[in-house]
């Protein structure tokens, strides 16, 4: 049986980089049962919902993001997905799509959440669908934010994939380490425009932690895994039986609004897409309303289904 920690004193190597902020709300933990241990964060009360950020970021991207505006209507459960933050991963066994679904399930049996509506970000948006696809009857259902949902040739191969080699991909990502000190914050901010990064998420990110070597090296994981993935999710869609709702910005450079979500809604049967004008992939940071919108009319949807 899963055993959650409350151990506010908990660190690991991130410490020296990321110390917690009196303002930041310590992790407590979760051991998954033949897993890893997964950190996360909850907040409010209500219908359960649960958080899943993207490549490159921390459950931290969704506290700064929608997280308390959520919370108003939910009880919020915000992950770091494995081998990011201070969640554990097993090296290439926890690095899938679907595995990592398998663990948000495995979270929210822990945590006792029944039904929960799934929100993601970017890849995190993939691990919900690929929940919804798989377990329908323990989801609320799905919204997906500027999610990737197709096999294509992507960026993150390119940085991060050689660094997951079994054959010293680990030593070449502590290599790497100087650069990635000038590199990561040129992809942080990019990731907003044509938006700046807010001031807020500039001054409260744990970007010491998010850019670890080792982290990056289980992003390295993830993209070497996106072909088979999203490959086996692209033949579900039309399969899918929990409502879906879609959030995209028209302006986002990381991920193709018309490729991934629009098609994507296209092709799941209970789907629904919204457009947001001029916003780029973080839209949950600048469009908050759209997002506990969608989250009330999925957990409204699936109700009328009951």
């Amino acid at each position: 049986m899963a055993g959650v920690i409350d151990d506010r004193s908990r660190r690991d190597e991130s410490s020296s980089t990321a110390p917690v902020r009196a303002d930041r709300p310590p992790r407590r933990f979760l051991d998954i049962p033949a897993g890893p241990r997964i950190a996360y964060v909850e907040a409010g009360s209500g219908p359960d919902l649960i958080l899943v950020h993207g490549a490159v970021m921390t459950l931290d991207d969704m506290r700064l993001g929608p997280m308390e505006a959520l919370s108003r209507h939910f009880r919020v459960v915000a992950i770091d997905r494995p081998g990011h933050g201070e969640s554990e991963h097993i090296p290439f066994s926890d690095a899938s799509v679907w595995r990592q679904a398998e663990i948000v399930r495995e979270v929210a049996r822990g945590l006792g959440l029944r039904r929960p509506v799934l929100v993601g970000h970017s890849f995190g948006g993939a691990v919900c669908l690929a929940f919804g696809m798989a377990y329908p009857d323990e989801a609320g259902g799905v919204v997906a934010i500027s999610p990737i949902c197709f096999p294509e040739p992507r960026l993150e191969q390119v940085l991060f994939g050689p660094r997951a080699s079994p054959m010293g991909g680990d030593a070449l990502s502590r290599m790497l380490a100087g650069s990635d000190a000038l590199l990561m914050p040129l992809l942080w901010r990019a990731m907003f425009l044509p938006q700046p990064m807010p001031a807020r998420f500039a001054a409260e990110f744990p970007f010491g932690l998010a850019g670890q070597s080792r982290r990056l090296v289980a992003d390295g994981e993830n993209a070497n895994m996106l072909w088979s993935d999203l490959s086996r999710s692209a033949l579900g869609y039309a399969t899918c039986r929990v409502p879906v709702a879609i959030l995209c910005g028209s302006a986002d450079i990381v991920t193709n609004p018309l490729m991934h979500g629009r098609q994507a809604a296209r092709l799941i049967p209970d789907a629904t897409f919204r457009w947001l004008h001029g916003l780029g992939h973080m839209l949950h940071h600048y469009e908050v309303d759209a997002v506990v919108e969608a989250a009330l009319d999925i957990q409204r949807r699936r109700g009328d289904e009951a």
